[in-house]
This record gives structure tokens, sequence and C-alpha cells, in this order.
């Protein structure tokens, strides 16, 4: 038995400049945190004693005999990709729903990944992980997605993450006091809309408007920078975050017509109304997790008047991607 733990991730900015199309002609980077909310997968040898070969159990259970038969695509890809042949039982739990905005598909691919490269013996590298998650998610997969959520779950921590135009990418945790980090956490409150949708459907629109957004993606791009100032220099007042996320989500909402709805407009701002500075809708919108940047007098008002959301509390986490149990040889 493998089992493995794979964080989520919240990305503040940057996010659209890490699609492919956009990074191979200009470049791009993002500034976020893997934070300490996980996707768990374990993995097994399935004795030989059913009529099934593989048990596959996430939101569904799958019973197969061949790998072109299993529904879900990242485990019938990874599998293939890996050329398995041994049976195999593979169990899906997380600590956030699916589809919700926080890179829990990447951080599946990561986790099932390391989890299937620990039963084979093998160590892999953090950059491995991504590097293999987003070949699988963007090429054998062919999803529209970008390319740091799989970075986030296979390294973890506080990162800015630069995009080459060749494809290859710098990981680049950010130099921030602990206190800074409690002050940024401390302004940050996290809540689930209720609502979720298809990723790649959204992002498929905002990939086919790049080439008229450019101007929208250079100037979310220019807040990594930013950002990275604020944060690096105690001195400086981080509500200034909070205004920048604002700007942040206005520009998004240009980048296609599905970004936001009706619903997720009120959510937003009832929240501003109530006290908050800015805040965005996590991933690539449309629904799913909602974070707002609000200074702590204010957040009891933020939390009365979102009461009917479910607020999620969380940390940075910083170990990425981990085999959390090793037993190879056992059933």
């Amino acid at each position: 038995m493998i089992i493995t733990r794979t964080p989520f991730r919240i990305s503040l900015f940057g996010g659209g400049t890490d699609y492919p199309k956009w990074y191979q002609d200009h470049g791009g980077a993002v500034l976020g945190m893997a934070i300490d909310k996980y996707c768990y997968i374990s993995l097994r040898r399935l004795p030989p004693f059913f009529a099934h070969r593989h048990r596959i159990v996430y939101s569904r259970i799958e019973n197969v005999r061949e790998l072109s038969e299993i529904e879900h695509p990242a485990v019938r890809a990874v599998l293939q990709e890996d050329g398995v042949e041994d049976g195999l039982e593979i169990h899906h739990d997380g600590d956030l729903p699916a589809r919700s905005g926080m890179g829990s598909s990447s951080s599946f691919t990561v986790g099932l990944l390391h989890a299937l490269s620990a039963l084979r013996g093998r160590m892999a590298t953090k950059r491995h992980l991504a590097e293999e998650a987003i070949r699988i998610e963007q090429h054998v997969i062919g999803e529209n997605v970008g390319s740091q959520d799989q970075i986030w779950a296979a390294f973890g921590g506080l990162n800015r993450i630069d995009f080459r135009q060749d494809g290859a990418f710098t990981v680049s945790p950010l130099i921030v006091p602990r206190t800074r980090e409690t002050e940024l956490l401390g302004h940050m409150m996290l809540f689930f809309t209720g609502l979720s949708r298809h990723a790649s459907e959204i992002a498929r629109s905002q990939i086919e408007n790049m080439g008229r957004r450019a101007a929208q993606l250079r100037a979310m791009r220019a807040m990594v920078d930013e950002a990275q100032s604020i944060l690096a220099n105690p001195g400086a007042d981080i509500r200034l975050l909070g205004h920048m996320l604002n700007d942040a989500w206005m520009l998004k909402r240009e980048l296609a017509s599905n970004v936001t709805t009706g619903a997720i407009d009120e959510m937003y701002q009832a929240g501003c109304e109530a006290g908050a500075i800015g805040g965005k809708v996590l991933g690539a919108g449309g629904g799913g997790f909602v974070l707002f940047f609000v200074e702590p007098a204010n957040q009891a008002a933020v939390r009365e008047r979102l009461k009917s959301l479910i607020e999620v509390t969380f940390d940075i986490d910083t170990s990425g991607s981990s085999v959390v149990l090793y037993n190879p040889n056992g059933f």
C-alpha cells in the first residue's frame, strides 16, 4: 500500500499567463501558495481473486479489466503512459471538493504519479512530478489547463513561478519573514460558493480570446512583480494587496464571458459591502471558491454577511506532494 498527500493551491496573481499559448510567446509568471488542504491517493496491487483487474474509487467506482476501459481520464492516461501490467486498486479522498478552483485535478494527477513511482521503487523529484503532470494533462489528455497547478502541487510553498518561452519554469520561494506570512494569512478569508464547474470549458474560452486580451494579461503579469515587492517589504501596507486582487479580478472578468456569473457577482459584492478590500474567484472562474482580502477588524461582518457559504481556514503547505505511507509489498 502506498498513500500520497498532495496539496491544493491558491493562486493570487498572474493567472492566465501560465497557459502555454501565452507564455510560449510572451513568457509568464504567477504568485501564490500551496495550502494545507490535500488530495490523498492510496494505491495497492490488487490480489488476483476478482473478476475485475483494476478498481478505481473516487466520486464513482470503476471495476475494469483493461486500462482502456477506465473512464477517469487522468487515471487512464497515467497508467497507460507507465505501461502498467499489474492489477491495481486506487482510492481518492480530498479535503476540498473537486471542480472548485483549487487545482484539485492537478493535485490528483501529481499524487497518482507520485504513488505509482513509489510503488515501482522510484524516487520522484518534485520537478519530475510537475513536468510529467503538465505533459499528461496538456498533451496526453489534451485538457485546456495552465502549468501552475501541477507545480504548486509538487513543490508546495509560497512561491513565484516564472514560465519561459521555451517551456521551462523556475520556482522561486518568496523570501518573506514569518510575521509577514502571518499578516498575509490573517487578511485572507476563503469561502466555498457551492457552485462547481468544468474548468477546461471556461479555460477554452480564455485561451481562444488571448489574442484580443493581451493588455489584460500583461497587466496581470505585472502584478506579480508588484505583489512580490509588497510582501518582501515589511513596511509596505499589506492592504495594497487587497486592492490589487480587486483590480486583478476586474481584469480576469474581461478574459471570457463565462469567468463569472450573476450569483458570483452578488457574492463578491456582498463581501465587499461588508468590508472586504478585494478578492477573486479562484481557478478558471465560474464557481468554486472565492477568496476575500479583509482587515481583521472587518472579518466578523464579512463572515456574517456570507454565513450561507462554507468558510475554510488554511495555512501554507511547505512540503508539496509527499509519500505518507510506504508499504509496497503489502496488500
